[in-house]
């Protein structure tokens, strides 16, 4: 169901620990990039996406299998690949909104915004734009005792245009991780599109990771609130690493791949010690499900 993110403030009850749970996370299901990065024109070229629509449909249709159900189905971000303003943008959301009708009623969904929801340089027309789409651009929610945080990243990418909004974000998030700290919270859930680092918490400043001048500072503030984990998306291949126990989570894309994974999207079991997580191909997951390993966890 397409959830406003109001919603998303499950019950009173989701405050307390129940025990172990899993959600799915899946990233950059970007109608419209695969075709135009086969044809060298990530300009323009974006006017068909029916290979994206199949696999967006594979991984609803395999969501929808799953037994137990997870709780939620987060996608972090780059929904389309049209840039707000471009021809195909709004097909191509409708499209994708089509397809995301079908996941299970129980099920409901998360949108985190990427830089191509909202541009790469946002304004609070663009940001508008999306949240009247998506639901909000930044927002949080408790499910069972374990407290979600999603963020837009791209305000920390390139605020210049909206600098009132990025300072906006940051005081909410330092109150959410004031309250968080109140509340005795299992564990603190980030998600947001762009990765804090890809590998290494002090590799160079690249296109798709945060520049360090900001990184430093937030993977800090995340350190000392106690986060657990970040979710992102963005590079369109697995990869991760960690910062002073806080991990990074770079997952695939559900669409265009550009390394050696496969279209796919990753489980996330939330243990009371830790989150444990693993990236399946859409064809696997559908068809084999969830491996009894993790199946396990959850007994």
């Amino acid at each position: 169901m397409l959830l406003d993110t109001g919603l998303l403030q499950f019950a009173d009850a989701e405050y307390q620990w129940k025990g172990p749970f899993y959600f799915i996370q899946g990233a950059d299901p970007q109608f419209g990039l695969m075709k135009s990065w086969a044809h060298g024109d990530t300009e323009n070229g974006d006017d068909e996406w029916g290979e994206e629509i199949k696999l967006a449909d594979q991984a609803v249709q395999a969501i929808n299998k799953l037994n137990p159900k997870p709780k939620f189905f987060v996608l972090c971000g780059d929904l389309v690949h049209g840039m707000p303003g471009t021809r195909w943008k709004k097909n191509q959301e409708q499209d994708l909104k089509d397809v995301l009708k079908n996941t299970d009623q129980d099920i409901p969904l998360v949108f985190v915004s990427g830089n191509h929801d909202i541009g790469n340089t946002p304004t609070r027309e663009t940001i508008d734009d999306y949240c009247k789409n998506w639901g909000d651009d930044y927002f949080s929610f408790w499910v069972g005792g374990v407290f979600f945080l999603v963020l837009n990243s791209q305000l920390y990418c390139d605020s210049s245009m909206c600098p009132e909004l990025r300072q906006a974000q940051d005081a909410w998030l330092d109150e959410q991780l004031a309250a968080a700290a109140n509340q005795k919270c299992k564990h603190i859930i980030v998600f947001q599109h762009i990765p804090l680092f890809l590998s290494k918490p002090d590799e160079d400043n690249d296109y798709f990771n945060l520049d360090k001048s900001v990184r430093q500072e937030i993977m800090e503030k995340f350190h000392k609130a106690g986060i657990t984990a970040v979710f992102s998306g963005h590079y369109h291949r697995n990869a991760g690493g960690s910062y002073k126990g806080l991990e990074m989570v770079v997952s695939s894309a559900i669409g265009c791949q550009l390394g050696q994974d496969t279209h796919g999207l990753r489980v996330v079991v939330v243990t009371e010690e830790k989150v444990v997580h693993r990236y399946y191909s859409l064809t696997e997951l559908g068809s084999q499900g969830i491996e009894k390993e993790l199946l396990d966890m959850l007994a």
